[in-house]
């Protein structure tokens, strides 16, 4: 996905922004502008002389012009001068024209870089260090605005370059909900400006952060995801919960009202959800009951979760008679994937989440399907190599979800190979995986749609063969067809009592159909491996 929006790098005199600028330009084939000396070429001066004969009146004047036009140009790498976001008008054409950026120091390290140089008319000769913290006092409401921020002091030139590439690259779309919209940010790295990204979405700094996730992924990522909302202005605990499905309840859910009281989360405060599609949905429906609903923003550390339980807003628990039997919609604040933590998944999750990728595909993407054929290279996904697939999962996804919000219709088709692998999940005592579960419930949606003459005979096929191909499970497990059956019977997705399947018909095409005989289900699940 090519990015035509400009990057704009600010920040305070002597943090890197013309030279880092540069390096952007040149490493992303961009034009570079220094607005400072774009205004210099036209007044024929220098700064430091229109200061002196015109006041800085005249040069804020000249920066507002050349903002508003600048801010009309596409693929610009633009560095400004050190004032010229702290006016809101400037600062809203900018950030609106493209991804901001704002470059940071210390107060010693700006002075270093800065000793010398004759032409910062803002600079005194006398107690230069007092100086800096004064104007840095004044502007700290107008830089502390902008989402993105990158302390320079430690940094190299080249290395703040890659950070703002980084950020420059990263995917994004925009959600559109009942009543509202939110964004979700793709990128590796991103997991470091979670704080700006919370923020971007226009949650406050200062706010309580509850951060729940489970007792496998908080060693892993909490100090990193503490120190990203911390930098950001935000107050940042701990939540955890048990890892596993079985832990899906309502018990869990309690737990964590238990630990929203104790570090005194109030309506103003916000729940993340650090971690895979499990910890998601809890987070998620205690987000949406606790005090009534407070935010929620999710960060998903599973591909699983990453393309599908990300989105969507869906949350929920299990309870003894079926999955996700209780829940509400609550939709995300914004959502962040950074496909970098997937470096730490086991192959067996990689592969369950890829089951849902390849069902993005049978639904709605023939390419996507099609990508997915023949290139079984695991490895590539937990080197963050599979970030474009994602990008066409989500796509697929979103568009349905905008359709139908509240699953009153077309949404079903997300659905596709749940039915049955709901109930292999629940007879399973969840030991079998969702993807695992929905890979066999897709090879049997393939082959009802065949025995239903919906489908060419070759469909299901070519469906086994990428499934196997990326190691995911064909067969059912050796439950009895009654069995089977009977977990059936508990799906959620029923519809005026008649089971809801969802078919393909083609790649890129499915169907839904209410009136399947039990005959037809069994015979096909019994094809399955299903004992008889």
């Amino acid at each position: 996905m090519k990015n035509r929006r400009n990057i704009v790098i600010t920040g305070f005199m002597g943090t890197g922004k013309t030279a880092v600028g540069r390096i952007v330009a040149r490493r992303l084939g961009r034009r570079f502008v220094d607005m400072d000396e774009e205004i210099e070429r036209r007044a024929g001066r220098s700064t430091a002389e229109i200061f002196a004969t015109e006041g800085e009146s005249a040069f804020r004047k000249m920066e507002t012009a050349l903002c508003q036009e600048l801010s009309e140009e596409k693929r610009f790498v633009i560095a400004t001068g050190g004032g010229a976001l702290v006016d809101p008008v400037n600062r809203k054409r900018m950030m609106d024209s493209g991804t901001v950026i704002c470059l940071t120091a210390t107060v010693d390290e700006i002075l270093r870089r800065v000793s010398g140089e004759q032409s910062r008319p803002l600079l005194p000769a006398v107690d230069p260090h007092a100086a800096i913290e004064e104007i840095l006092e004044a502007r700290a409401d107008a830089y502390a605005a902008l989402p993105w921020q990158i302390d320079t002091t430690a940094l190299s030139q080249g290395e703040v370059a890659a950070r703002i590439i980084a950020l420059a690259k990263c995917a994004l779309f925009t959600v559109h909900a009942p009543g509202r919209k939110y964004q979700i940010h793709i990128g590796s790295g991103m997991l470091a400006h979670l704080g700006g990204t919370l923020r971007d979405a226009g949650i406050p700094a200062g706010g309580r952060i509850a951060v729940v996730s489970d007792t496998n992924v908080t060693p892993l990522y909490w100090e990193q995801a503490k120190d990203a909302l911390a930098r950001a202005g935000f107050d940042p605990f701990p939540c955890t919960i048990p890892a596993g499905e079985k832990h899906k309840t309502l018990n869990t859910v309690a737990s964590l009202y238990e630990q929203f009281l104790t570090h005194r989360l109030d309506r103003s405060g916000t729940v993340l959800s650090l971690g895979g599609g499990v910890s998601g949905d809890i987070a998620g429906f205690a987000a949406a009951t606790y005090m009534r609903g407070v935010g929620f923003a999710q960060v998903p550390t599973t591909l699983l979760a990453m393309v599908d339980a990300s989105v969507g807003g869906k949350t929920g628990v299990d309870v003894p008679q079926g999955k996700n039997l209780v829940g509400a919609f609550h939709p995300p604040q914004v959502v962040v994937i950074d496909p970098e933590l997937l470096r730490t998944l086991p192959p067996e999750e990689i592969r369950s989440g890829l089951a849902e990728v390849i069902k993005h595909g049978i639904i709605g993407d023939a390419d996507l399907f099609a990508s997915l054929e023949g290139r079984y290279d695991l490895g590539a996904w937990k080197e963050g190599g599979g970030s474009e697939w994602v990008v066409r999962a989500l796509r697929v996804k979103i568009a349905v979800v905008e359709e139908d919000p509240f699953e009153q219709g077309r949404r079903a088709v997300l659905n596709l190979g749940h039915t049955l692998g709901h109930a292999l999940e629940r007879l399973s005592s969840y030991s079998l995986r969702h993807g695992e579960a929905v890979s066999v419930g897709m090879v049997a949606a393939a082959r009802i749609a065949v025995k239903l003459g919906q489908a060419d005979s070759t469909l299901a096929g070519r469906i086994v063969a990428v499934l196997t191909g990326w190691g995911l499970p064909v067969r059912c497990p050796p439950f009895s067809v009654d069995e089977i059956w009977q977990a059936l019977s508990h799906d959620k997705k029923r519809h005026q009592g008649s089971l809801r399947w969802v078919i393909p018909t083609a790649i890129g095409e499915v169907r839904i159909v209410t009136d399947l005989s039990p005959e037809v289900v069994k015979d096909v699940i019994q094809q399955l491996g299903a004992r008889s």
